[in-house]
């Protein structure tokens, strides 16, 4: 009886502990809410699928610029390497052209040292008038070359014309080289003188200006050695017999102007001067 009470009592004591294990247990469950919570929670949260990032289409708006932008780029590129081509292009043609320059420079280089080289001393010139010939200087009218003869004046030897006028009874030097520039010249052509007579035989042709103007002018016209000028001035004022008579002044001028074209026109035609005078005092009366 005694070991069955024991054991009785064993199992009593076995039963008691494993309810108060229970009862622990259940109390500890009981005690940590929050901590079951968190677990369902965290159960909940490792339940639930993340959400998926959507994927980002491609553009096809995005491809066809780059491709445009490329295109561009690239036809700029070609632009600019056309430019520089054309630019050493020219630079190439801007060489060519200075090569040709100093190849032409270094041919009239060698030119003129062959001209120098053939260069002979120049021939010397003849003097335009001889001995013995007639010539017209504008301020002295007809005058004859009676020599040409060299002087020394101021440390040069000079080539001159020694020219006489005898009606003035005066002898003009005029140096060879100077001929030209001093106006003096050959006598006139027949032409020319043809010309001077129907130029007298012409209407006159007074202008209505101050006489001190128009003897200026006729003055001028004399000394110019021309003779058809010389010529306008005789016809101007020349006076018929039944217009009045001239001034001094006027008649001082026709007679100088007549005398210088009467000398040209006997020296040109070989007669003497008083006749040569007539012919021209016939023309001017039957005009």
């Amino acid at each position: 009886m005694r070991n069955g009470s024991k054991k009785n009592v064993t199992k009593a004591k076995a039963s008691k502990a494993k309810a108060s294990k229970g009862r622990a247990t259940k109390t500890k469950v009981k005690a940590s809410p929050v901590r079951a919570a968190k677990g369902h929670s965290a159960k909940t949260k490792a339940a639930k699928p993340a959400p998926r990032k959507l994927a980002a289409k491609p553009s096809s708006a995005k491809p066809e610029a780059t491709k445009l932008a490329a295109k561009i780029l690239a036809s700029k590129q070609e632009a600019a390497k056309a430019e520089m081509a054309k630019a050493a292009a020219k630079g190439e043609l801007a060489k060519a052209e200075l090569a040709k320059a100093a190849a032409k420079s270094e041919l009239a280089k060698a030119e003129l040292a062959k001209a120098a080289a053939k260069a002979v001393k120049p021939v010397k010139q003849e003097p335009p008038f001889s001995e013995g010939d007639y010539v017209v200087y504008p301020t002295h009218g007809v005058g004859r070359v009676q020599a040409i003869e060299r002087q020394q004046i101021a440390g040069q030897d000079l080539e001159l014309f020694v020219i006489t006028f005898d009606r003035d009874r005066m002898t003009l030097r005029v140096p060879v080289p100077k001929a030209r520039q001093s106006g003096l010249r050959k006598l006139s052509s027949h032409s020319v003188m043809e010309t001077a007579l129907t130029t007298l035989r012409g209407r006159a042709r007074v202008k209505r200006t101050m006489w001190s103007r128009r003897a200026q002018e006729y003055e001028a016209k004399i000394n110019s050695g021309d003779p058809v000028s010389i010529a306008e001035v005789v016809r101007d004022l020349h006076r018929h017999a039944n217009q009045p008579d001239q001034s001094y002044s006027e008649r001082q001028i026709y007679e100088a102007a007549l005398e210088r074209l009467a000398s040209e026109l006997a020296a040109v035609d070989g007669i003497e001067r008083d006749k040569a005078t007539q012919k021209l005092e016939t023309l001017l009366d039957a005009a």
